[in-house]
């Protein structure tokens, strides 16, 4: 299957990475972005190809990956005459039905999907597809499903998914930041502080497919020991900044 970017941002970069990282991805991935040269980069880093512009990128292509912003969406159905082979929407706070007024009769499919895919360990949130048949559909999510867990979701619920699964990786690569800058001012390498962390995140999260975070969170914190000591200071304090900050999120896109 020949895959078609339109738009070669972070997000598709991540896609398109993650997809040549192994076995099974398209057949081919072409870009085509209003930053030519962002799209070439992309496009030589993933052994892809460019075009000049979307006319071109939906005739050679058997979908489309939907990856420019919201607000360009009516920019970019105009410029195909709200005609597609068929469409994969990464936009954020854009419904289904909202993509298809734009490009009536074309399949689409919206998936929400986070930065790990760029190492085939991401969360794909997606909702039904809309005027797509089901061998197509069946199609695309197993070549979805080569970038990490798929997670079916009503169409109500993919913004709150969004908040928590989407911008989360920032959220914790902060953390991990802070973590890290912890350690180092205690002496440690800071290249060795980022590598002690992001091993031990890693681990935590294999552990959390296993184990419920609390038990995760006891079977750590021993009693009068060191972690709950730590965990003292950070119990309600981190409950409010992430309820915080998935509200904050939520705002900018209702």
């Amino acid at each position: 299957m020949k895959v078609g970017f339109a738009g070669a941002g972070n997000m598709a970069a991540a896609m398109a990475r993650g997809w040549a990282a192994g076995d099974g991805g398209p057949e081919e991935m072409l870009f085509c972005d209003l930053d030519a040269e962002r799209a070439a980069a992309v496009a030589a880093e993933v052994g892809g190809g460019t075009l000049a512009g979307l006319s071109e990128l939906a005739d050679e292509s058997d979908v489309l990956v939907l990856a420019v912003k919201p607000a360009a969406l009516d920019d970019v159905a105009a410029e195909l005459d709200g005609t597609a082979p068929a469409l994969i929407s990464v936009l954020a706070a854009t419904p289904t039905e909202r993509i298809a007024g734009a490009f009536p009769g074309v399949p689409v499919l919206r998936v929400m999907p986070n930065q790990p895919v760029e190492v085939r360990h991401g969360v794909l949130c997606y909702a039904k597809p809309q005027a797509m048949p089901a061998e197509l559909e069946e199609s695309l999510l197993d070549l979805l499903g080569l970038l990490g867990t798929l997670v079916r979701l009503e169409e109500t619920q993919i913004d709150a998914a969004m908040a928590i699964m989407s911008s989360s990786p920032a959220y914790i690569a902060l953390v991990a930041e802070a973590l890290a800058r912890s350690g180092e001012g205690e002496g440690l390498d800071a290249g060795l502080a980022r590598e002690l962390v992001a091993g031990a995140l890693a681990g935590t999260a294999a552990l959390l497919t296993k184990r419920d975070p609390a038990a995760i969170r006891k079977a750590v914190a021993s009693p009068g020991g060191a972690t709950e000591a730590g965990l003292a200071k950070l119990e309600g304090v981190v409950d409010d900044a992430l309820a915080s900050a998935v509200n904050a999120s939520l705002e900018r896109v209702r």
